[in-house]
């Protein structure tokens, strides 16, 4: 495959009687090359790959033949398999790495296949962005060419019979090519540290050795280092120990929240990426400034299939129903919520991610994540999702002239009807009542179904405030500071009860 989409004007390729290169078919091709690689694995056979790779209707048959999976479903019956080391069992050859992933609600660690193939893929993506930020956001080749800092996972993998097991971030660093070793901050040494404490403390202490341009990672833990380097070296702005500070690549969970408290630590405005990179595979990326949304990588080595995120195709606890109604991305409307499926060049195959998005731009094929299947509150059908309430906060923080790094929200019972229960971090001074109501006021004002139950069964919203220093305890004792590690914005089942104990 091509590293770059040389694509002719639709006038002259219309003229010359060439195939537009469509959404509908990148992913044909994408579908076409994935069975083919895999048509002689154990999946691969069981579910006949040759006969839909000889089928017109390619999509329909593997459709028809292959079932939807989730992560229980599909470790349970195949990928259990690769971790015994068995070869050829949903990708070609022996799966060496594991991405250790809880996402942000399960307990248990999930091992999602790595290959060098699905690396390969990330990669590509990664140079296509690098390369459009060059085009549409004209950075000069000498920032380029200046420290990355990436704040990732440990690159000392967990060592199992035959594979590696650990963060996908700190997979990428382990992997990366020998080019990017010039560039790449902490460096390898660094990378190792495995206590997430000890890693920092060592990034501070190597601060003013480095003349850092870019910074990728997840908002809060670049934005809790940026703090604690102002605070060791007493300055007033992070652009005094790296004035070359210019862009900041993030992804994982929407940026807005952090937006007042990264503005506080700086004193030259910085580009914000976005990216959408999961354990599974580099899924989409801002490839211009002021984009609506990321562009979906369709070309390179994921399948995606889109399932409208409603209560026919989920129940109520966010699980996806066997027969859900499945659309190709040509198929979506903007403004609509999708559950995503992936089948990837490591053996995912019709996989619920557990992420919700929604199209903002048809003709770029531009999307937004919303939130998860998991992470949505529908007690009574105000049907709120992620999205609302990042918006509401972002609006809400606004207006208060404060800081929201972090929040959380859950249903709880009131009487015979239901409530909401947000506990909010905020480290600068506010009165909780003002704050609920504003956001409060500003989810009825963004959800029409919420509006309708505020008056109805929905009979109340309260809210506490903590500190933000809180919200990261929680995290540290449960394992889960650092790297890709996320708050989940919605609280439920087991984590719930453990976040009720914890306050006690």
């Amino acid at each position: 495959m091509p590293l770059f989409d040389i694509s002719l004007p639709p006038s002259i390729a219309k003229a010359l009687h060439l195939p537009g290169k469509s959404p509908e078919r990148q992913q044909m091709k994408i579908l076409k090359k994935l069975l083919n690689k895999a048509r002689f694995t154990e999946f691969g056979q069981r579910y006949h790959f040759d006969e839909i790779l000889l089928s017109k209707k390619k999509w329909e048959e593997f459709r028809k033949r292959v079932p939807l999976f989730d992560y229980n479903k599909i470790y349970k019956d195949w990928w259990h398999r690769t971790l015994e080391g068995i070869p050829d069992v949903c990708w070609p050859g022996r799966i060496k790495y594991f991405a250790l992933s809880s996402g942000t609600s399960e307990a248990a660690s999930k091992y999602i296949p790595i290959t060098n193939d699905l690396m390969r893929g990330n990669r590509m993506i990664m140079i296509k962005q690098l390369i459009s930020l060059r085009t549409y956001h004209d950075i000069p080749v000498r920032s380029i060419g200046k420290g990355w800092l990436m704040l990732g996972g440990s690159t000392d993998l967990e060592k199992g019979p035959g594979y590696y097991a650990g963060d996908l971030s700190g997979i990428t660093a382990k992997k990366a090519p020998f080019w990017f070793s010039p560039f790449y901050k902490p460096g390898k040494k660094i990378a190792k540290t495995k206590d997430w404490n000890k890693k920092i403390d060592k990034i501070i202490e190597e601060a003013p050795n480095w003349d850092i341009s870019f910074i990728v990672g997840v908002p809060a833990w670049i934005q809790l280092c940026m703090e604690k380097i102002i605070e060791r070296y007493n300055l007033n702005t992070i652009h005094d120990i790296w004035p070359n500070l210019s862009f900041f690549v993030h992804g994982g969970v929407s940026f807005e929240p952090y937006k007042i408290g990264f503005e506080k630590l700086i004193s030259k405005p910085l580009t914000y990426i976005e990216t959408y990179l999961s354990s599974e595979g580099f899924i989409a990326y801002q490839d211009r400034q002021f984009a609506k949304g990321m562009r979906l990588a369709l070309n390179e080595h994921i399948f995606f299939e889109f399932v409208p995120f409603n209560d026919k195709n989920f129940d109520a606890d966010g699980n996806i129903v066997p027969d859900a109604g499945v659309l190709m991305i040509h198929q979506l409307e903007e403004g609509v919520d999708y559950a995503i499926l992936l089948s990837t060049a490591a053996g995912a195959w019709r996989y619920l991610i557990g992420d919700t998005i929604k199209l903002v731009d048809k003709k770029r094929s531009e999307i937004i994540i919303t939130g998860r299947t998991k992470h949505f509150l529908s007690l009574v059908g105000e049907h709120l999702s992620v999205d609302n309430m990042n918006k509401a906060v972002k609006l809400a923080s606004a207006e208060l002239n404060i800081c929201i790094p972090e929040f959380t929200v859950a249903g709880v019972p009131h009487g015979l009807f239901f409530a909401h229960k947000w506990w909010v971090a905020c480290d600068d001074h506010t009165d909780p009542e003002v704050l609920r109501r504003k956001i409060d006021q500003h989810l009825v004002a963004l959800n029409d179904d919420y509006a309708v139950e505020r008056k109805s069964a929905l009979k109340e919203v309260y809210l506490d405030i903590l500190p933000e220093a809180k919200f990261l305890e929680f995290m540290n004792l449960k394992g889960k500071i650092g790297g890709q590690h996320k708050f989940p914005r919605v609280m439920k089942g087991k984590m719930y009860e453990e976040w009720v104990r914890f306050l006690e």
